[in-house]
């Protein structure tokens, strides 16, 4: 493969054409994906990993997969598989590449050693909240530490006592010594070390008891890997000057580009990995795979596909102006990556029993349904058709206008793939709700139409004796405004005020065809006329199956927006 690409070009990969052109860097190019495993994924986490993957890829080049572990207080190993599974179903490889901060600690130590003695790093002993009352604001300078004209000799001293255990949780930091008066606070003497005891780490276990901040670690990983653009989202702009000094001051081997690209914000969600725990610890959502969440691991679960949002990444582009994406795109890619690829299947998710009185009780018909209509080559399925059968109640009215196109009392309609039928009796119980319908079929209208008159509905229906009960969940989107941190701000209320009651619904007792019996967890289909559905991966029973909705046929939403609700 070549420098060329047909993938939608942007400012990112115009820099890295640049370089490649100039000669920099030998002609190599080395990305990473840097998450911290302090939680699940989520879609814009995807953004960022099809970016490094993606230009990896396009320019032969190679990208790590490091984990960010310097925190332990949040971070276990059941966050570094999700992770590691995710990028894997994205569809991405790291091969053997794959780096933890923790792999480089003893290195991060020795580059705090050489910054201490060279005069550019101190241990200052002030309080955290002192030290944010010495950090001055964006208008005015920051005071220097009285422990900012300490000797080398005694930073060294105290710096090798902290990794020894002797003071406790607080008492003392190391921090670079930069410009306590730069406009820019990152500068002001920011904090490399903290003391943190009582922590077992995931991968180095109690060895340490210091842990480097990401604004140090992060450089350092990178030059240690050979990174030749580090690419990260544009918060991280202000902390660039940073990056570039811990580089510049310390023997790392090489000094990466850091190019900043603004992050993806959606609509009717939330952004946050503290608001998504918050979440999932008070019991919003099911957990971090909740097919509602808007992590990796819940659009999995709910059906989406990995091209889905591989296009959908390709869709919003990378740029650096931020902005909120509207759900419908999302939606949209799954919709077009299922209509291609989701088989057809019939499903009555609120069944009502239709009796059709003229066909005999015990004849069973196979009946030939096309798999796909719009794609012949992926060929056809029988499906069983008897006496007995149920429709969906909304696809009845006992009197209706001539709107509507199904069934109604004394009218006919084609079942889907079988018979016309007419509805000649309504069976209700004794508090007047309908109950069955006493039904008579057209034995003519087996793929003809019927002599002399013209139907014009058609509805979807399974076989009472064959079809299979299920549970079927219809996800929706988790809150019911389209900026819920906004709308927040907005009227001074929690963001969690505006979860959308209705994100969940679950229906039991549907009705699907029995080819769907035998299907595996994570299968997906297109159930006709009500959506796209996959069978739940988590809680998937053999005695009752659950079917959670991927997404609707049509945008529901559009409607409501266009109404301002």
């Amino acid at each position: 493969m070549g420098n060329e690409t047909t993938a939608p070009t942007n400012f990112i990969r115009q820099a890295i054409e640049q370089d490649i052109a100039a000669g920099k860097n030998d002609g190599r190019v080395v990305t990473r994906f840097p998450p911290e495993p302090n939680g699940y994924l989520h879609i814009g986490h995807a953004k960022s990993i099809c970016l490094n993957f993606g230009i990896a890829r396009d320019y032969n080049g190679i990208c790590n997969l490091r984990f960010d572990d310097t925190n332990p207080h949040k971070e276990n190993v059941e966050f570094v598989r999700s992770i590691q599974e995710d990028v894997r179903w994205l569809g991405f490889s790291w091969g053997d590449r794959v780096f933890y901060a923790s792999d480089y600690f003893e290195q991060l130590y020795g580059f705090a050693v050489e910054l201490i003695e060279k005069g550019l790093a101190y241990v200052c002993d002030l309080s955290a909240e002192e030290t944010r009352a010495y950090r001055g604001t964006l208008t005015e300078p920051g005071k220097e530490s009285p422990f900012r004209r300490r000797s080398v000799e005694e930073n060294l001293d105290l710096f090798r006592r902290m990794r020894a255990g002797e003071f406790p949780d607080g008492a003392k930091v190391l921090r670079a010594k930069i410009d306590m008066a730069s406009p820019n606070m990152n500068l002001r003497d920011p904090t490399l070390y903290r003391i943190r005891h009582g922590v077992v780490h995931h991968q180095t276990g109690a060895e340490w008891c210091i842990y480097p901040m990401y604004d140090y670690t992060h450089p350092i990983s990178d030059a240690l890997e050979g990174v030749t653009h580090s690419l990260c989202t544009l918060e991280f702009e202000d902390h660039r000057p940073l990056y570039n000094w811990v580089l510049d001051n310390t023997s790392v081997p090489c000094h990466p580009q850091q190019i900043e690209f603004s992050r993806l914000n959606l609509q009717y969600t939330v952004m946050s990995k503290r608001k998504l725990t918050q979440l999932v610890d008070e019991g919003h959502v099911e957990g971090w795979d909740d097919p509602r969440m808007p992590t990796i691991a819940g659009m999995r679960r709910r059906g989406y596909t990995p091209a889905s949002i591989r296009d959908f990444v390709d869709r919003i582009g990378v740029s650096k102006s931020e902005n909120t994406v509207e759900m419908t795109l999302l939606e949209n890619c799954v919709r077009d990556d299922l209509n291609v690829k989701a088989l057809r299947r019939m499903a009555v998710l609120h069944p009502l029993k239709v009796v059709i009185e003229n066909y005999p009780e015990e004849r069973v018909e196979d009946l030939e349904a096309a798999n796909h209509p719009q794609d012949p080559s992926q060929g056809s399925r029988r499906i069983p058709f008897c006496r007995e059968i149920y429709i969906d109640a909304e696809d009845f009215r006992e009197e209706a206008s001539k709107k509507f196109k199904r069934l109604v009392t004394g009218g006919e309609v084609r079942l889907r793939n079988a018979y016309v039928i007419r509805c000649d009796e309504v069976i209700k119980d004794p508090q007047g709700e309908i109950i069955e319908l006493r039904c008579s079929y057209d034995a003519a209208t087996l793929n003809a139409n019927p002599e002399g008159r013209k139907v014009k509905g058609v509805i979807h229906w399974v076989s009472a004796r064959h079809g299979i009960e299920a549970e079927v969940r219809l996800y929706d989107r988790l809150f019911g405004v389209p900026s819920p941190d906004s709308a927040a701000a907005k009227e001074g209320r929690d963001y969690k005020e505006f979860l959308n009651s209705d994100s969940l619904r679950t229906l039991t007792g549907c009705i699907l065809e029995p080819t769907l019996a035998e299907e595996e967890a994570g299968a997906l289909y297109q159930f006709e006329r009500e959506g796209y559905f996959s069978r739940d991966a988590m809680e998937n029973a053999a005695a009752r199956p659950i079917w959670n909705r991927t997404v609707t046929l049509r945008d529901s939403w559009a409607k409501i927006e266009q109404q301002g609700g």
